[in-house]
């Protein structure tokens, strides 16, 4: 079976392979890629990653709440301040590193609603 990409594959990432969905060929899916352009798959692609990046924050953010201290600023307001830098910056390497898994959902739902808009 021929892999489908989403575009070409300097500017899409390896973990939006259109292949399969569930298990099974996505084969709506690879229809929609085709009415969508190139620009509007990669704004989709970014938006998705962006959105997987926050959820990620979302999650860090919470999991470090109840830590007081231990930052480079010892238990100053500094740390805080340092603490949701740190987690910001760790949220957007893990989505650009395939994160847990959303954003290939969301870029799916998003070209196949721009393929619906386009008909």
């Amino acid at each position: 079976m021929q892999t489908v990409t989403a575009a070409s594959s300097n500017r899409i990432n390896a973990n939006f392979n259109t292949t399969v969905h569930n298990g099974r060929p996505d084969i709506e899916f690879a229809a929609a890629l085709k009415k969508v352009s190139p620009q509007a798959q990669a704004k989709a692609q970014a938006t998705a990653t962006d959105f997987e990046a926050v959820f990620i924050n979302t999650m860090f953010s919470e999991m470090t709440a109840g830590i007081q201290g231990d930052g480079p600023f010892g238990k100053s307001q500094g740390t805080a301040v340092w603490r949701s830098m740190q987690i910001e910056q760790y949220s957007k390497a893990f989505a650009r590193a395939g994160g847990v898994g959303i954003a290939p959902e969301i870029y799916r739902t998003l070209i196949l609603q721009q393929a619906k808009r386009s008909s």
